[in-house]
């Protein structure tokens, strides 16, 4: 394939709304990646869509539909931009290229390409021998970021991870012994409560499920009605749990996930094979120790709260780190008397899983 030519911005403008129309999809169609897509006739929008829930149309079909329905003499010829390479083999839907060709569409504009190996390239190949003008790399990096999980799931096998916590200025998660469990105020609580609307599964230990009893809920109203309840996956060496835990009794009970503990990579692969894709580690110590030591861990959300406990439990427990790890694209968040900083890890290559 031919590199992709200069940006224009007409394009770039196009693709920052098919990207925004992308995003609506976030944390709703896992393990599949969201996908916004716009259609454009003589400047102007004729229809536009996203990829709403996994095994639905995807976002090309929903922009296709959408244009039919408003616009429908202005389709032929029309020019769509995606965020991602379109599909071109079946699925548990038909192959987007399909679909484009038989819209008529006179040129296809897409951001990222097809992380996927197998896939990668087949569609403008496909859409080029239908004489349909291929333009990709739009906005590339802004494509990248939007599939980042799925990017890591499609080529690793193991799922992105998110790792949380909230912890005093000392570096514990854990108050005195008769102090309330919150650390962080309730603005730096609600905050990471809105990660979970991002993920399919949230990772906990046994010793938080026994000592703070959690939700790990999208309580507090999502911002997204259709996302399911992500998994509650908690790792315990015996299994042995209190039975009258809210996690084993409340409506989302079937959503409740006990595994042994095993190695820790095991345990990723173990649920990237069930289809979860985006992880969020919530805790304890022990389990986030285990996720940075092995170089897992893909994003960070630090709460720190202005208290010093003078003991308890570390934030990242267990065995040493071999190296100290800096992040980069980092971000700091006041929440009140709280503070949040994330980023992404730096991660040796070799370190790299």
């Amino acid at each position: 394939m031919n590199p992709a030519p200069e940006e224009d911005p007409i394009d770039a403008h196009w693709m920052g709304m098919a990207i925004r129309e992308g995003r609506q999809g976030i944390g709703l169609t896992g393990p599949n990646p969201p996908v916004g897509a716009v259609i454009i006739k003589d400047g102007k929008v004729i229809g536009a869509g996203h990829h709403r829930f996994a095994g639905g149309p995807h976002a090309e079909v929903e922009a296709i539909k959408n244009a039919r329905s408003t616009f429908p003499k202005l389709l032929r010829g029309a020019t769509i931009y995606i965020t991602l390479e379109p599909c071109s083999t079946h699925g548990r839907t038909p192959p987007c290229t399909d679909a484009l060709i038989e819209a008529g569409l006179a040129r296809v504009v897409f951001g990222a390409s097809d992380p996927n190996p197998l896939h990668q390239g087949r569609a403008e190949e496909i859409l080029l021998r239908q004489r349909i003008q291929v333009t990709r790399g739009i906005m590339l990096e802004e494509c990248r970021e939007l599939i980042r999980p799925f990017r890591k799931w499609i080529t690793t096998g193991l799922p992105y991870i998110i790792a949380k916590a909230g912890q005093s200025l000392d570096g514990r998660i854990t108050r005195p012994p008769g102090e309330s469990q919150w650390i962080t105020n309730e603005a730096a609580r609600a905050h990471g409560r809105r990660l979970r609307q991002r993920v399919d599964a949230i990772l906990v230990g046994a010793e938080t499920i026994r000592r703070d009893n959690p939700r790990l809920t999208l309580r507090g109203g999502s911002s997204q009605p259709d996302k399911l309840q992500p998994w509650r996956v908690i790792l315990s060496r015996s299994g042995d749990l209190p039975k009258d835990s809210i996690v084993f009794t409340d409506e989302f009970k079937d959503r409740t996930l006990v595994l042994p503990s095993m190695e820790f990579a095991d345990v990723l692969k173990e649920l990237a094979q069930r289809q979860i894709a985006s992880l969020l580690i919530e805790g304890g110590g022990i389990i986030l120790g285990q996720a940075f030591r092995g170089a897992f861990v893909d994003e960070v959300h630090w709460y720190l709260a202005p208290r010093f406990c003078g003991g308890g439990r570390p934030s990242l427990a267990g065995l040493p780190f071999e190296r100290s790890i800096e992040m980069n694209h980092v971000k700091i968040l006041p929440m009140g008397d709280n503070v949040l900083v994330s980023g992404y890890p730096i991660w040796p290559k070799e370190a790299t899983p």
